[in-house]
């Protein structure tokens, strides 16, 4: 169960009639336990309580209790030696009329009124194993608010369903924005009275909500038209009414079309206008209602948001921090903090791919906080805001988000002046709403950005016929912005080249046209990067994204940053490769990197784990150091040995086996000579047994008299004709041997996985026993010992991660990529000496967990000491290699590397492929 999901649940419970002896039950069942917990938990099997209540362990222990001792049971729950012995987390006491909780690891507690508590369910989410519980708690108005906007939703498409239609679609996403604004707008007075939209519906409507949509239509053509045209316009007496205000700014004009409302409809309508809805975060809210519009998003939601701490890691080093140092220096100078408030006017934001305009929203409210600072410190206090909305421009494919981005503006703006000039100011300047349009709806990566901000006095100028109803060209003036600075920021889709749609294979094509640069390699979010990059190139800006890290590592690097950057742009912040959460469960995250691009000269700084420094350049790696491009190499930089890609059997499945079918064959034993063990990455990992059939062409004839191998040679030679490439129909004349060969299969081998898992702090690598035939993975065959320790260690492994790229989430390894370019120092006998007893100390202590698979030794959470041991003393005796000491982390390894392999290539012949050329990779 999502957040959303939950807190329906919650909110059923507390509406249902309070029974002592079923509320721990159903309170554990709306936090998602399953029917079995909740069997054994009312069986006793798996209730601790010492008390008569339910403890279930490492989570709650729920007693109800008799009226008015709610604090006493409170107490005796804390105090219980179960709830100890059991380590749960949190205790719950209540009577039906009083509700009290403690969480037992942070001490917090809640205390409310019964019907109150699913105003906390944040608080209680660890139970449902979600631990973004602080930004959930925060929100815990948005969340109820998108839950029961979605109720409503889907009740009135299941009554009108033509309203679900294409045609009909923006009409609908049109209303929710109307709803919202009023659900607001009557919470906060500007409709003169809490409450008032929502009272005047349920007093005008029937019961039976056969004229809802007419009393709620009404209620819309009021705020669409002007007081002194209401008598005119025959609107009846209990609408033409100065509750209703005239509101304008199109958000009610371009018709008043309602869809009827059932009985149910009508009652979500009310209840979501009983909310309190002056706590709305439109930081937060934006996001999250846009899911209820989206059919594909609906089933996820409210678990998809950017937090703003997450907006903020971007917003901060891309402009902030600078004005919030600015007005630091200014101090009580009024010359000064004028010449800041004046540059702070002219700043535009633009979110080329805004959604529902949380990055525009949070930049909007930060703003406002140093301005009013300002005014505060000039002793203007009361002053107007001088930061125009029109500022804040968006893009977004979709029309609601569009819609719902303008309106979570709107709202910010009357936060921000009830917060800093007071209720009565922002009433007076709120209403009526401004026409401009400055969230364009359409494809970013097709679209001229200057049309839709501008670099200097320019804005969008647009009377158009609907709320955000706007063209592909707007370019027209309607206020001066000269020498403002422009800010592009955002988190646009990511989509890997392989999972791309049609579509967006296109518009990755339209933005790469004539750049030299092949777009099928491309990560989609990368078209916004160079429709950015080329803005900045034109135009005083700067800008930073979100982006999945896998553009900043692999072939990406090589094939598109040199264009990207090319001789004038350079990335001045970067915070690469942390985890985005969001508030799904079983910590649903992504990883991600925040990179900042300007043509700017300034100093440049790397953010890690909130801590900042400040660097000369970086890379494109995200890496201090210069710009570097690491490309594939068909021949080792370092003196190591070659690596190559596994041998392929292209057999149709004949010469590959599985342990039974291993067994079946040689149980005529004339077959064993004629059989090898063979591991591709998976069965290397997880440990899973295989065989092949391994015959050389002088071993054929006598292998071919046998009838089972026999048997497998024909099956091999049918699989191989009946292809489409001519190359595999050239083969069918050796069906007893493997289609690409890397290996006699005499040699000793080391084994290295093609992939790994994101977790894992080491290149899963080993030795196979002598024979073992390499498939899906790569080898080095005949190689010393010491090239293990190499391609085991931290040092490699961040390597690897860096330049090789990742399949999915998961690193994937190359041995062009990752091998041939490691740099690696010139070694001496002592140092190899040193590194194969480091390799024979790892293989070691991995035998002592035997049959421990590689899998279960490298788990991060349950890798056995002795083998991490085994590897600090490799990691140790490389690195000292390297720079005499340890590194201090990851980042400084990196920099070392690079800076190496700066060195290396200037000195080294280039690669031509003739020498020592190694398979072919993955």
């Amino acid at each position: 169960m999502n957040a959303v999901e939950i807190e329906q649940a919650v909110t059923d419970l507390a509406e249902q009639p309070f029974d002592p002896a079923e509320f721990p039950y159903a309170f554990l069942e709306a936090f998602g336990n399953k029917a079995t917990t909740i069997k054994r938990l009312r069986a006793g099997a798996s209730n601790k309580s010492d008390l008569g209540g339910v403890l279930q362990t490492s989570n709650i222990h729920i007693l109800t209790c008799d009226t008015g001792r709610v604090t006493q049971t409170l107490a005796a729950l804390k105090a219980s030696p179960a709830t100890a012995k059991a380590k749960a987390k949190f205790i719950l006491a209540t009577d039906g009329a009083d509700f009290e909780a403690e969480d037992l690891t942070s001490g917090e507690t809640v205390a409310c009124a019964f019907r109150d508590f699913p105003d906390h369910f944040g608080f209680f989410l660890p139970l449902a194993g979600i631990s973004t519980v602080r930004q959930i708690s925060e929100n815990a108005f948005d969340i109820r608010a998108t839950s029961r906007l979605n109720r409503l939703y889907v009740e009135l498409l299941k009554d009108n369903p033509e309203w679900g239609t294409a045609e009909h679609r923006h009409d609908m996403n049109k209303l929710m924005a109307r709803l919202i604004f009023c659900f607001f707008a009557e919470d906060t007075d500007i409709f003169g009275g809490r409450g008032k939209f929502t009272e005047t519906v349920a007093r005008m409507s029937a019961g039976d909500s056969t004229n809802t949509h007419e009393v709620v239509a009404t209620l819309f053509r009021t705020m669409n038209t002007k007081r002194e045209d209401r008598a005119a316009a025959g609107l009846p007496r209990w609408a033409n009414i100065d509750d209703f205000p005239y509101v304008n700014g199109q958000l009610f004009s371009g018709g008043d079309e309602v869809p009827r409302f059932s009985k149910i409809a009508r009652s979500y309508l009310l209840h979501v206008g009983g909310l309190d809805w002056t706590k709305i975060n439109p930081d937060i809210f934006g996001s999250m209602i846009q899911a209820v519009a989206e059919d594909e998003e609906r089933g996820e939601l409210g678990m998809h948001y950017t937090s703003v701490p997450n907006i903020l890691k971007v917003l901060n080093p891309l402009f902030l921090d600078d004005l919030r140092a600015k007005l630091e220096e200014a101090g009580d100078n009024p010359r000064t903090l004028l010449n800041l408030r004046k540059r702070i006017a002219r700043i535009r934001v633009f979110d080329p791919a805004c959604g529902s305009g949380n990055f525009l929203v949070i930049a909007y409210k930060e703003m406002r906080a140093i301005e009013a600072e300002i005014n505060k410190r000039r002793g203007e206090p009361d002053r107007a805001s001088g930061i125009p909305l029109t500022n804040f421009r968006g893009i977004e494919l979709r029309d609601f988000p569009a819609e719902i981005a303008r309106l979570s503006l709107v709202i910010a703006e009357y936060q921000c002046d009830v917060l800093y000039r007071g209720q009565k100011l922002a009433l007076a300047e709120f209403l009526p709403l401004r026409n401009e349009n400055w969230i364009t709806c359409g494809n970013a990566l097709w679209l001229d950005w200057l049309n839709v901000c501008p670099s200097i006095g320019t804005g969008v100028k647009l009377q158009s016929r609907d709320f955000f109803e706007t063209p592909l060209d707007q370019a027209e003036i309607d206020f001066e912005n000269e020498g403002g600075e422009i800010y592009i920021c955002g988190n646009p889709p990511y989509k890997g080249s392989q999972d791309q749609t049609d579509q967006q294979k296109s518009d990755l094509a339209h933005v790469f046209a004539g750049e030299n640069i092949n777009s099928g390699v491309a990560d989609y979010v990368l078209g916004w990067f160079a429709k950015a990059a080329n803005f900045v190139r034109r135009y005083r800006a700067k800008f930073a994204f979100v982006a999945t890290n896998s553009i900043h590592q692999g072939r990406q690097v090589a094939r598109i940053w040199p264009a990207l950057l090319g001789n004038d742009l350079r990335i001045f912040f970067a915070e690469p490769s942390f985890k985005w959460s969001n508030l799904a469960s079983k910590k649903a995250v992504v990883t991600v990197s925040i990179i900042g691009i300007s043509s700017l000269p300034e100093k440049c700084r790397v953010i890690s784990d909130g801590l900042a420094r400040d660097v000369d350049q970086i890379g494109p790696y995200m890496v201090p150091g210069p710009t570097v491009f690491v490309d594939e190499r068909r021949t080792a930089l370092s003196d190591v040995s070659p690596m190559s890609f596994g041998s392929m059997p292209n057999d149709g499945g004949a010469l590959l086996m599985n342990y039974s079918e291993y067994k079946e064959l040689i149980t005529d034993r004339r077959t064993l000579p004629f059989v090898r063990s063979a591991a591709g990455t998976r069965e290397f990992i997880n440990g899973v047994p295989r065989y092949c059939v391994w015959v050389s062409d002088d071993q054929y004839e006598k292998a071919n008299e046998i009838p089972a191998l026999a048997f497998r040679f024909n099956r091999v030679r049918t699989a191989r004709e009946q292809s489409k490439r001519p190359a595999t129909n050239s083969l069918s004349r050796f069906p007893y041997r493997f289609g690409e060969i890397r290996q006699t299969g005499d040699e000793s081998v080391i084994i290295v996985s093609k992939t790994a898992s994101e977790n894992r702090d080491y290149i899963p690598a080993s030795l196979l026993e002598r024979g073992g035939i390499v498939t899906e993975a790569f080898g080095l065959f005949n190689a010393p010992l010491w090239n293990l320790a190499i391609v085991v260690s931290r040092l490699h492994t961040v390597w690897a991660k860096t330049v090789c790229g990742r399949m999915k989430s998961d690193p994937r390894y190359s041995n062009t990529l990752g091998w041939n370019t490691f740099p690696v120092p010139a070694l001496t006998e002592k140092n190899r000496t040193d590194l194969t007893r480091c390799a024979e100390d790892i293989l070691l202590a991995r035998e002592h967990h035997f049959p421990a698979t590689i899998a279960d030794l490298y788990d991060p959470d349950a890798m056995p000491a002795d083998l991490r041991a085994a590897h600090e003393r490799n990691d140790e005796v490389l690195e000292r290699i390297y720079i005499g000491r340890r590194f201090k982390n990851d980042t400084e390894r990196l920099e070392r590397l690079f800076d190496l392999y700066t060195k290396m290539t200037a000195l080294a012949a280039p690669a031509k492929g003739k020498k020592r050329r190694a398979g072919a990779n993955a």
